[in-house]
């Protein structure tokens, strides 16, 4: 078959639609909302109206049926304009929604999902602790059956849309015995707020992402119904692998529509900024990084696409996955540092967006598996 490098029409009107929702909608707000380290309502409310949440969940479940690579686009066109905003559907669509619609039982997404896909409520993905980051099997919180219940007892930390006032609960991994290896057996739970044990803390005084909603999260003797297993026990080490698979897409992406905004900005700044008489994107060692700038980003988006396109055909996409996320998460990083660069003592300065994405960058190459990690995954994709 040919190769096919262009959208389908459906693909051209969501962006095109998200584009203009995220400079029209976001872009007036997102400043001020990163200063007051406020998570938006009303801006949540137009994303869900929007349909952004709930991309790839089938309409018979509330969500909008589409494929994956169109999930990566609206993302990307989010995060070109703010990364705060795109972190909450980003972690709304993949962590949150993704779980309990490829492992929840019939009863669970009926329960869970039409609200999530509809925006009226936010879920958590309660993986990381204070003492296990990139070891996720290190996993120290507790889940012990007594009767019709599990009895919940740990804590987790850095966890996205888990503790505002729409909130509805969170994925969580615990320890529910040990496997016939020696090893930790691992479960996933779903955990309501209101319940009685648990308690969602906001988080303050980020560098990156500060209108996003991230929490601590405390579980003291949490009791939760039996039913509240995700899947089968044991089987949450595998969920939660399979889940960072796809987030690593939704990480890329931000990281494409990072480096996207930031390339915007700087080429903007270039050609209105006078030096010596001319603008400055006609000397040589501007026009050259924005070249570069350019050409990454162009690499990156075939990548990124490549890769959702693969998990679209029902082929393994664990390896470019990790490589899209790598390869995205570090442009973001590239390119927010010349943009930066290029504005001058302009581009330290608040008033100026580009200095929220040089921050906002450098959080993607840790959350989601450190670039560390990816090259982890990658080595042993490739057989080392």
């Amino acid at each position: 078959m040919a190769l096919n490098y262009d959208l389908s029409e459906e693909q051209q009107i969501l962006r095109s639609s998200v584009r203009k929702f995220a400079k029209d909608v976001i872009k007036p707000v997102a400043r001020e909302l990163d200063e007051r380290e406020e998570f938006s309502y009303d801006t949540m409310k137009s994303m869900a109206e929007l349909g952004l949440f709930g991309v790839f969940v089938s309409p018979e479940h509330g969500g909008q049926g589409l494929d994956y690579v169109s999930y990566i686009i609206a993302t990307e066109e989010i995060a070109r304009v703010d990364g705060s905003h795109a972190a909450t559907v980003a972690a709304g669509n993949s962590l949150g929604i993704g779980p309990l619609n490829y492992y929840g039982s019939e009863e669970q997404k009926k329960k869970y999902l039409p609200k999530l896909c509809a925006g009226q409520g936010l879920w958590g993905f309660g993986l990381t602790e204070p003492n296990a980051g990139s070891d996720a099997g290190g996993s120290q919180t507790t889940a012990v059956p007594d009767g019709n219940e599990w009895v919940i007892n740990g804590s987790k930390i850095f966890i996205t849309n888990a503790a505002n006032k729409i909130s509805m609960g969170v994925t969580i991994q615990a320890v529910t015995g040990k496997r016939p290896d020696g090893k930790k057996e691992l479960s996933c739970f779903l955990v309501e707020h209101g319940t009685k044990g648990f308690t969602a803390k906001e988080m303050h005084g980020k560098l990156m992402w500060r209108s996003s909603n991230t929490a601590e999260l405390y579980f003291e003797d949490c009791r939760i119904p039996r039913e509240n297993l995700l899947g089968r026990q044991g089987d949450g080490f595998h969920q939660m692998l399979s889940t960072l698979d796809g987030g690593r897409l939704s990480i890329g992406a931000m990281g494409l529509g990072c480096g996207q905004g930031a390339f915007d900005l700087a080429l903007a700044y270039s050609q209105e900024r006078q030096q010596f008489g001319r603008p400055i994107c006609k000397f040589q060692a501007i026009a050259f990084k924005l070249a570069d700038m350019a050409m990454e980003i162009e690499l990156a988006r075939n990548l990124m696409y490549k890769a959702g396109w693969l998990r679209d055909n029902q082929r393994p996409f664990a390896q470019e996955a990790a490589m899209a996320k790598l390869y995205c998460s570090e442009l973001a990083r590239r390119v927010s540092n010349h943009a930066v660069q290029i504005h001058g003592g302009y581009g330290l300065m608040k008033e100026y967006d580009v200095e929220r994405f040089y921050r906002d960058a450098k959080f993607l190459e840790i959350g989601e598996g450190t670039s560390e990690v990816q090259r982890i995954v990658i080595s042993r994709q490739i057989g080392c």
